[in-house]
């Protein structure tokens, strides 16, 4: 595995894991700004053909995060409706704003449900009254979290590329500890974001989408994306969505070392 390029060999078979450190899973198709969208009226229609599924509607006023190239940046605030299949603890969200609709879950089952979970949200987001024209920007992202008592066997759960200073002898005295790094693919325009480290108890690099909890974790954050403009078109997004989950899976493949320790049948 030394001479693996995750950037460019080709996708292993999809292993399931019976105890996934998967935490969340996030697609964003980013658009133009339509104004209507925070007009209640305007997005009854979108609801109602996603309301099945997502059947808790609860509008936040939020301060927008978005990442692109240049890492996370702060956008204005706005309003965003959460669509959610439970009120208490949702495990699938679908949220709208005037600028993106993105889908994202706690509790990813595979890639091809993911991807026909999207496509229904894409497929009523354009029969549904609202219809972007264009997408400025789309992202996948999976993000990994382990914790003890596996956080103790970190360096050799993971690639020595990626655990970095975890593997020093003095690895217990590290309170935090956050790598970065961004890929262009070859002979392509889409970049590979990615993000690794240990953060401290209630912490967090990005509270939009990894929670803080009540001990230190270790985060493998992996993100790819595309930003072009280019014509709005579910077709050819899902095209995208499949080249994204299978790349970005290759690259967790050349990074971790873990899937039988996490219920892997190899």
């Amino acid at each position: 595995m030394s001479d693996f390029n995750p950037l460019t060999e080709s996708p292993p078979k999809e292993i399931p894991l019976e105890n996934a450190p998967l935490v969340r899973v996030i697609a964003q198709v980013r658009f133009p700004p339509i104004l209507s969208i925070e007009k209640q009226d305007f997005v009854g229609a979108f609801q109602e053909a996603i309301r099945g599924i997502y059947p808790v509607l609860l509008p936040e006023q939020t301060q927008g995060f978005a990442f692109g190239s240049q890492g996370i940046v702060q956008i204005p605030p706005q309003i965003t409706w959460r669509f959610m299949d439970k009120t208490d603890v949702w495990s699938w969200r679908v949220s709208l704003a005037s600028n993106f609709v993105a889908l994202e879950t706690t509790n990813y089952l595979s890639r091809s449900d993911f991807l026909t979970r999207l496509e229904n949200i894409l497929v009523a987001l354009e029969e549904n009254g609202i219809k972007p024209l264009s997408v400025e920007r789309f992202g996948l992202r999976y993000i990994d979290r382990i914790i003890e008592p596996n956080l103790e066997d970190l360096s050799s759960l993971v690639k020595p590329e990626v655990s970095g200073m975890m593997s020093a002898s003095f690895s217990d005295k590290i309170h935090q500890t956050i790598s970065e790094s961004l890929f262009n693919l070859p002979d392509r325009s889409e970049q590979i974001a990615a993000r690794w480290g240990l953060i401290p108890a209630n912490g967090t690099f990005d509270p939009s989408a990894i929670d803080p909890i009540e001990k230190p974790s270790w985060i493998l954050d992996l993100d790819m994306s595309l930003e072009e403009n280019r014509d709005f078109n579910v077709e050819t997004l899902i095209k995208e969505g499949q080249y994204y989950a299978e790349r970005l899976y290759t690259f967790f493949r050349w990074a971790v070392n873990f899937l039988i320790r996490f219920g892997g049948n190899l």
